[in-house]
């Protein structure tokens, strides 16, 4: 029999290393817990081998001690239950399932990386037990997906838009996604790309790299990436893998000038725990990593937390404090506060073989999702089943370490300081400080440069025969290259060297064996959608059914399609002086002559003698006085208020239109010396005349679109053969876009013997083709914008088409383009309308008020048409109510009236008594009351109606010659 005591220790032993197996109790604490005390039981799963795993351990259990020291009379207890996964996704498996099953955890915090956590929640969600990961940043896991996964950490998609912001700051237009084949890696990959096409940028290539790759194979992929053209990358690895790349980047030269490096948070984070050899690898490189609130507390902690680290962890002297420890102490923060609010319950099953679920679960994952306090790290919010997006910080690694250039805000964007009062969103690079980049330099990468191999952008070029000015292209037979020239291709390679990157091209002719363009150039454009070219230069007009296909930049050159026609000498000058004005201004002109004199004639006629008379004479008068006007020779003289204000304001309307007159007439006479013998295409089609355009043209289209008949067509292909077929009469027209005919116009005096004449149609111009969605187009369009405000583009035209000819009109012109119109005066002429007819509607009112009894008589007898008679009567009678007709005295003794006599004025009676001139004899001539005032109503034959005025003014004169009697008499 064995020995007693010895058997007893043994069994001891082992019930003692199950126990330390299976429940290892947590750093720190107390094994003399009060009885009173109620224990929650947590699973704790991390690599505890590794450095951030070590780290971690160290921040739970100081916050296990600091919260409990804070919070000694919280009745309830968390009880922390450690397992190491070393690294490994099945023993992180079985280590869950280890402390669901048989210590019956109520909540698991861990696993460290994201591919464990992806099983590790998996379990919790079956289990409805809440899994709380301050390190696993995969958003690949979702509350969404595992209600309950609670990441107390920020997702790595939250750091997208600020490195989008990187991008859109410095105009990179390509980027090269370069990260490792786990789930890490690939759930940033949709993130990141969406990010990238909301600032324009896209990605050509995405590297993926495998944890089982070596360093040769490594080294191949980046040397794959040096070929290409793109020079941005963007690194979302592990640290370890992270370390590889950047090594084998120095090796291959990818760490030079030129290079723009940018890593995610998973490593900037832990960049202070990195090895030098690692940091020096890394020069240049810019990152980004959230920013945690500067505090007492958080000072305060580091200092602890070092020293404790140091005592636990010796072997570890570079480790240094990063955000995944103050999200692992706010974590047991969090936790330790939520159960302790939560309510008693009943035993917990999770026996997972039954399919148990927790009955606390449910409860104690909204209590969790509830969570919102200020941490170490900052606001600790979980309402999301994640932590909020915060701001961020942008770091560039020079050095032994690395300088915050920056800061980022979802509300900001990017600024140098955090927190500050701008209250618009900016992605400018100047508001980041100077950054190094790597190489030393200190000027900005393009971002996209030529590489030391791979393949240039293929470029089609049309072949021409004709306007060889715009585009050249020859082939060489012996190196099989094709050189071009052409003011196309110098506005192409100006507005190349104009981009914030560099691009590799060569040009390739589009022609056929015997030396022949293809085809049109709408079929070259489909080449670039068939992908046989990348792009297309040249003369290559921007219309909506090409756009279906391919995407244009912006036109280069004036728009529009019109034709050239032959011109002829004007020798014809009898009707010249009628051209100044349109036919409608001269018929608006002299409608208004006559409705002025109308309306003048109507004023004075019953006042003025100078308008009374036979009816040929008032006619007369009429025409006379109002087109003197125009000359300012009307010498009639006006009584009537009203008839000068109207004369006033038409004299005014005269004077501009011949001022007007007189401007356009010297410039026909001076520049008119040429005139088209066609006007437009419907005389081409009318006189049936042929009508020319370029071969290859889209314009044929536009033709047949426009009545031409097909047999009238004849096409040609250069400007040689656009002269003589117009001067030999081939041709009425020819029909091409604007740029080609001002380039046939200014070569050989052309000016003096075609026009360009007719409407435009318009277009866009010409522009530059690419694929649907290409990033050179907004690029190269902004160039083409810089060339054509600067002096550049007058420059590169110049130099190819030569100055436009001073005898050349810039646009085309009709028979009627210099002719002033009625649209330049239509405003005056309703001035002068609006003062004619308001003049006469006052005289026509007070007219017919003075005579409404002509018109309202009581007497059967007369009809409405012979009242109307009656009153045009009245009308032509004058009016001796008026001031003009007052008489006054002759020299002779006799009287007249002040107004001149017509010849057609009644006489002064002989018989009526005169007053002597003698002053001793006025006493013998004075005639009775009544014997004046009848005589006069005799002689001016009127009616009883104005007696009483006669009456008054004979008592008056009577009056005034009495009283000069006495006077001279005294």
């Amino acid at each position: 029999m064995k020995n007693p005591t010895k058997v007893s220790f043994s069994f001891i032993l082992l019930f003692s290393l199950s126990n330390l197996i299976g429940r290892s109790p947590a750093v720190g604490q107390n094994n003399s817990l009060n009885a009173s005390k109620t224990l929650f039981e947590v699973g704790v799963v991390l690599d505890l081998g590794t450095p951030l795993g070590k780290m971690s351990k160290t921040c739970i259990s100081m916050a296990m001690d600091d919260f409990y020291t804070t919070h000694n009379n919280y009745i309830t207890r968390l009880n922390l239950t450690w397992m190491d996964s070393n690294q490994d996704i099945v023993d992180a498996a079985s280590m869950a399932q280890n402390l669901l099953k048989n210590v019956q955890v109520k909540a698991i915090i861990g696993p460290q990386a994201s591919v464990q956590a992806q099983f590790v929640a998996a379990m919790g969600n079956k289990a409805h037990v809440p899994i709380l990961s301050f390190s696993a940043t995969s958003p690949f896991l979702s509350i969404i997906q595992t209600p309950y996964f609670i990441r107390t950490a920020l997702s790595d998609s939250s750091q997208v838009k600020a490195i989008a912001a990187l991008i859109k700051a410095f105009g990179w237009r390509e980027v090269v996604q370069i990260c490792e084949d786990t789930p890490y890696g690939n759930g940033m990959i949709p993130f990141m790309t969406d990010a990238l096409l909301d600032v324009e940028a896209r990605v050509p290539y995405r590297s993926v790299i495998s944890l089982l790759m070596n360093d040769d194979q490594i080294a191949k992929e980046l040397y794959k990436l040096k070929t290409m053209q793109t020079r941005v990358f963007i690194v979302h690895l592990s640290p370890s893998l992270s370390s590889n790349i950047f090594f084998k980047a120095n090796e291959v030269g990818m760490m030079n000038e030129g290079y723009v490096w940018i890593v995610t948070d998973g490593l900037v984070n832990l960049l202070d725990s990195m090895n030098s050899s690692v940091i020096q690898s890394m020069q240049g490189v810019l990152g980004v990593r959230p920013n945690v609130p500067r505090s007492k507390n958080l000072d305060s902690f580091r200092e602890r937390w070092k020293r404790k680290f140091q005592n636990e962890s010796p072997n570890f002297d570079r480790m240094e404090l990063n955000i995944f420890g103050l999200w692992a102490y706010d974590t047991i923060w969090a936790l330790a506060k939520t159960v302790e609010e939560l309510p008693p319950t009943n035993k917990n099953s999770t026996d997972l073989a039954r399919l148990g679920i927790s009955e606390i679960g449910s409860r104690l994952r909204g209590a969790i999702l509830g969570t919102n306090f200020k941490g170490l790290s900052g606001q600790f919010n979980l309402t999301g089943g994640q932590l909020e997006s915060s701001a961020f910080e942008i770091v560039n690694v020079i050095g032994k370490g690395d300088r915050v250039v920056g800061f980022w805000t979802p509300i900001q964007g990017l600024d140098k300081k955090l927190n500050s009062n701008k209250k618009t969103y900016s992605t400018s690079n100047d508001d980041l400080n100077p950054i190094i980049w790597p190489g030393e330099s200190k000027s900005v990468p393009k971002g996209w440069v030529i590489p030391t191999s791979g393949k240039k952008l293929k470029i089609g070029v049309p072949k021409r025969h004709g306007f060889t000015e715009f585009v050249n292209a020859v082939l060489d037979p012996e190196t099989n290259k094709t050189e071009a020239t052409g003011y196309c291709i110098d506005v192409f390679v100006a507005a190349v060297k104009q981009l914030p990157y560099a691009i590799e091209y060569e040009f390739s002719v589009y022609q056929d064996e015997h030396g022949e363009q293809k085809g049109s150039y709408t079929d070259l454009v489909m080449e670039v959608y068939k992908k046989n070219f990348d792009a297309v230069v040249g003369d290559t007009t921007i219309i909506f059914n090409r756009s279906l296909f391919v995407d244009f930049t912006l036109p280069y050159t004036e728009s529009g399609v019109t034709m050239v026609v032959l011109s002829r000498e004007n020798k014809s000058k009898a009707g010249i002086f009628l051209k100044p004005l349109s036919w409608d201004l001269w018929l608006m002109t002299g409608l208004a002559f006559t409705f002025t004199g109308f309306v003048v004639w109507v004023l004075e006629h019953r006042v003025n003698e100078e308008f009374r008379g036979p009816l040929q004479h008032q006619i007369g008068v009429v025409l006379w006085f109002s087109f003197s006007t125009l000359v300012f020779a009307h010498r009639e003289r006006l009584v009537n208020n009203g008839s000068r204000f109207v004369v006033i304001i038409w004299v005014f309307v005269v004077w501009i239109l011949a001022s007007s007159y007189t401007a356009s007439f010297t410039t026909l006479l001076t520049l008119q010396q040429l005139e088209p013998t066609i006007n437009d295409i419907q005389d081409v089609i009318k006189n049936g005349h042929n009508v020319g355009y370029q071969k290859g043209a889209f314009v044929v289209d536009l033709l047949k679109h426009l009545n031409v008949d097909d047999s009238k067509l004849m096409d040609f292909e250069s400007a040689e053969e656009f002269g003589e077929a117009l001067s030999n009469g081939t041709v009425g027209a020819i029909f091409d876009e604007i740029p080609y005919l001002r380039s046939f116009l200014a070569k050989n005096g052309n000016c003096d013997k075609f026009k360009m004449v007719g409407p435009i149609y318009k277009t866009d111009g010409f522009g530059f083709v690419f694929p649907r969605g290409s990033p050179l187009v907004p690029d190269l369009s902004r160039a083409i914008l810089n060339l054509t405000e600067g002096d550049d583009m007058k420059n590169i035209e110049k130099a190819w088409i030569g100055p436009p000819a001073s005898t050349c009109s810039d646009q085309p012109t009709t028979s009627q383009s210099n002719s002033l119109t009625l649209g330049s005066f239509w405003g005056l002429f309703l001035i002068t309308g609006a003062a004619s007819l308001s003049a006469l509607s006052i005289f026509l009112f007070s007219f017919l008020k003075t005579n409404r009894h002509v018109l309202t008589t009581r007497d059967p007898n007369l009809s409405f048409h012979q009242r109307l008679i009656s009153i045009f009567r009245r009308f032509d009678e004058r009016d001796i109510s008026h001031h003009t007709f007052i008489r006054r005295a002759r020299p002779n003794g006799s009287l007249e009236m002040t107004t001149k006599h017509a010849e057609n004025s009644p006489p002064v009676d002989a018989s009526v008594p005169t007053i002597s001139s003698n002053p001793s004899s006025r006493d013998s001539v004075f005639l009775t009351e009544a014997e004046d005032v009848e005589q006069h109503f005799q002689t001016f034959n009127c009616e009883p109606i104005a007696r009483g005025r006669w009456d008054l003014l004979s008592r008056a004169w009577r009056f005034r010659n009495r009283y000069a009697h006495l006077h001279e008499y005294n």
